[in-house]
């Protein structure tokens, strides 16, 4: 790995807020982001990656480039959860094991985001189409984990019906959102789009660290609840998420050449869903553990993609 990249990235501001929230959290400060302030700030992140793929997407050509990824994301959101869950079920019961699977093969918009941020800082750029195929990749990860908990509980409690589970993966506000500021993108003029770039653009970075700084705070309350679980799940959330961006970053090239797009399906494949997945659970698998799953996702993977992960996905990405 070049030592250079991973220095740059950890210096990066973004990040350096990420530890300073967990930090925070460990000193047991007052320091916290009001819920409404980050919620807003989710939604503008989501929004401004949006808008910005829609303008890329309306000066890029529609191509067989774009179905063929478009097509593996997909095939990567369905393959995780499958192998993911036949690992996981060996040492934790069908409802976890199901969650967190799908958790895994599903995607994180915020690290789809971070991912964005590093690219820029690298000078690589990504098509607008990647947007799409981030929100495609979702929802086939979650029916799968729920289709693999109907499969193996003996004792049928996962009753909830599978066409609620897809509506519910639809129509989750992060995949709506981005699907909508996409095609507002691709419908406005560039002279529209310039209207609202200081907004869109200009103070994109910022929002990202305080966001950033939110979820540093809420990843280190939620540690010691997930060091109580053994070291299953600490060599799961850095083993598999690291299997996958590797794997993805050499395959990516038989679907497309773009180094950064190929970096984005790498992030996407090693990234694990906290926002989409923790909220279809509550609903199809209560007894699924929340304090398991989640800080797997956001107090381990997370983490260790923005530091670690991202210069490791582009190394393999720049030598092959």
């Amino acid at each position: 790995m070049n030592l250079n990249l991973l220095l740059d990235n950890l210096t990066n501001p973004a990040l350096l807020f990420f530890i300073l929230g967990i930090l925070a959290a460990r000193l047991k400060s007052d320091l916290e982001i009001p819920s409404n302030t980050s919620k807003f700030i989710s939604l503008y992140l989501l929004f401004s990656i949006g808008f910005k793929g829609g303008q890329e997407l309306a000066h890029s050509h529609f191509d067989m480039e774009i179905i063929w990824s478009a097509l593996f994301g997909v095939l990567i959101a369905v393959v995780i959860p499958v192998y993911s869950f036949f690992l996981l079920k060996r040492k934790f019961s069908i409802e976890n094991s199901g969650a967190i699977a799908a958790a895994y093969g599903s995607v994180s918009a915020v690290t789809f985001v971070t991912a964005v941020s590093f690219l820029e800082i690298q000078n690589y750029n990504y098509s607008g189409h990647m947007v799409a195929i981030m929100a495609l990749m979702e929802a086939p990860a979650i029916i799968v984990g729920v289709i693999l908990m109907r499969l193996y509980d003996k004792k049928a409690e996962i009753k909830t019906k599978l066409s609620a589970v897809i509506r519910h993966s639809l129509t989750n506000g992060s995949v709506l959102l981005i699907l909508g500021s996409l095609v507002i993108g691709y419908l406005a003029s560039d002279q529209q789009a310039m209207g609202i770039k200081p907004f869109t653009t200009d103070i994109f970075k910022g929002f990202l660290a305080i966001f950033l700084l939110d979820m540093g705070i809420i990843s280190g309350k939620k540690l010691d609840v997930f060091f109580k679980s053994g070291w299953s799940p600490m060599v799961f959330a850095i083993a598999i998420p690291l299997l996958n961006g590797v794997l993805v970053s050499y395959c990516s090239q038989l679907v497309t050449q773009d180094i950064g797009n190929r970096f984005i399906l790498a992030i996407l494949a090693a990234s694990a869903s906290y926002i989409a997945v923790p909220a279809a659970m509550k609903i199809v698998a209560p007894k699924a553990n929340p304090g398991l799953f989640l800080p797997m996702a956001l107090a381990v993977t997370f983490p260790f993609n923005i530091t670690f992960g991202m210069p490791i996905y582009l190394t393999i990405i720049l030598n092959s």
